[in-house]
């Protein structure tokens, strides 16, 4: 009798583990790659101007892609990246901006670089439950995440070199160093955006592979973004910039495809880019009206209702949000600048349009400026309102029914269809798309996944 229970209990057992394998057979290996400010015109139409890009344009034929992918309120990097992981509007993640709301700006310019901030479930969290491995290479708002396995976040304060220190005690336990002592060389500064930056980190990501074979990856890549910013977006720096950043996307899905000949590769972008020429300084007139009030050395020292620059357009921020005459009055005020062609205004929303389009909750008015216009932050209470954008040559986070905003999305691996042009489609629908290919689910996702896998 003994033995017999024994059998019995074996086969049991070996039942229990057989239920699992079709579960597991589903957990296929997902590469999430995002290159920053990709335009996606720039990969489809490549050719025609004159970018050599043969790692990007083999999406078109050997998987699906989009013409181009409606982003959120704002098409800012944050927002857009968190929309990007979890599936949902910034109204419900919580990453309203790329920098946390700072009305006397005590923060140095502080961003949402913690992982606690966003409130809804992430990719990394599907893949845990598929019992997949994660890993992480910059990726935006991963300071603290969970279940990520490996974890290289992203976050800077000054540039100084003690930035360093600070992404090694806020990676995953002894990862900076196992990596380092690895590649021979030192990991990049949190505030490196620049195309050496992208190198060290893209060969990071490679050694995470090689050394560490995540069953889930994500990389953000920051140079193109940088370039954009500086000289434009088309600029032949920017397209230099992207010709390079091909290369090193090449090299990381060569060896991903090494140790995981089943992965499903995606490259995506955050948003895209526009020409710039001007700069709108919102404090100027609401220092004037008295809702925003400065002490002698020029610092701010109170506020009623506040701008907060979002790229190219404002949200607008009340201290009182039931002091219906506040309401009333900053409104006013906005009408009145809306009517002047120089503030280029392009679009007013208020609370109800707001909460429609997924925006910031805190934001009493959002205003978008004209395409060409950029929101300055707060840099001195003696500037005008209209101003010449000297630093920036390019931006975004304007409204996302702008066509200049749309980003990119290509998708490849088995299963993946191939050739398909999925026409244009909305950024919440990129997250269960890639929960799905891993043999996971997003269930708090506000799109179904996109029609790429059987």
């Amino acid at each position: 009798m003994p033995l017999l229970r024994a059998v019995r209990q074996s086969a049991g057992l070996l039942l229990a583990l057989f239920a699992l394998v079709p579960t597991m057979a589903l957990a296929r290996p997902v590469l999430l790659i995002s290159i920053d400010g990709l335009r996606p015109a720039d990969v489809i139409q490549s050719r025609e101007r004159g970018i050599a890009l043969p790692n990007l344009t083999a999406f078109l034929t050997n998987g699906s892609y989009a013409d181009g992918v409606v982003g959120v309120l704002p098409t800012l990097t944050y927002p857009s990246h968190t929309t990007l992981i979890t599936g949902v509007t910034p109204a419900k993640h919580g990453i309203v901006a790329n920098t946390t709301f700072d009305p006397m700006h005590i923060n140095d310019d502080g961003w949402f670089w913690y992982a606690e901030d966003n409130k809804a479930e992430t990719l990394w969290d599907a893949a845990f439950r598929a019992r997949l491995t994660t890993g992480n290479v910059h990726w935006p708002v991963s300071v603290g995440a969970r279940h990520l396995t490996w974890n290289l976040p992203q976050i800077w304060r000054t540039g100084h070199p003690d930035d360093r220190k600070l992404v090694r005690a806020l990676a995953t336990p002894g990862l900076v160093a196992e990596l380092e002592g690895q590649r021979r060389e030192g990991y990049a500064d949190g505030k490196d955006e620049t195309l050496p930056g992208d190198k060290l980190r893209a060969g990071f990501a490679q050694s995470l592979i090689r050394h560490h074979q995540p069953g889930f990856l994500t990389v953000y890549l920051t140079a193109l973004d940088h370039q954009q910013h500086l000289t434009g977006p088309g600029s032949p720096e920017a397209h230099q910039t992207l010709e390079a950043i091909d290369g090193l996307v090449g090299d990381i899905i060569t060896l991903e495809r090494q140790f995981h000949p089943d992965a499903v590769i995606s490259v995506v972008s955050d948003h895209g880019f526009a020409s710039v020429d001007t700069a709108i300084n919102l404090y100027r007139p609401f220092i004037d009206a008295g809702l925003v009030t400065v002490d002698a050395g020029g610092k701010i020292s109170g506020w009623e209702a506040t701008p907060w620059a979002t790229g190219g357009s404002f949200a607008i921020v009340l201290a009182h949000p039931d002091d219906a005459a506040l309401r009333a009055k900053v409104g006013a005020l906005l009408d009145k600048l809306a009517a002047n062609p120089a503030s280029r205004f392009a679009q007013i929303l208020t609370g109800p349009a707001i909460a429609a389009a997924g925006g910031n909750p805190r934001a009493a008015f959002y205003v978008n400026l004209k395409v060409g216009a950029v929101a300055a932050p707060f840099l001195s209470a003696g500037l005008p309102m209209v101003l010449p954008s000297a630093t920036y040559k390019g931006m975004h986070g304007y409204f996302p029914g702008a066509p200049e905003m749309r980003s990119t999305f290509l998708i490849a691996g088995p299963g993946i269809a191939k050739g398909r042009d999925l026409g244009e489609i909305d950024m919440r629908a990129i997250a269960p798309t890639l929960a799905r290919a891993m043999g996971a689910t997003l269930p708090g996702a506000e799109k179904p996944p996109l029609p790429v896998l059987p």
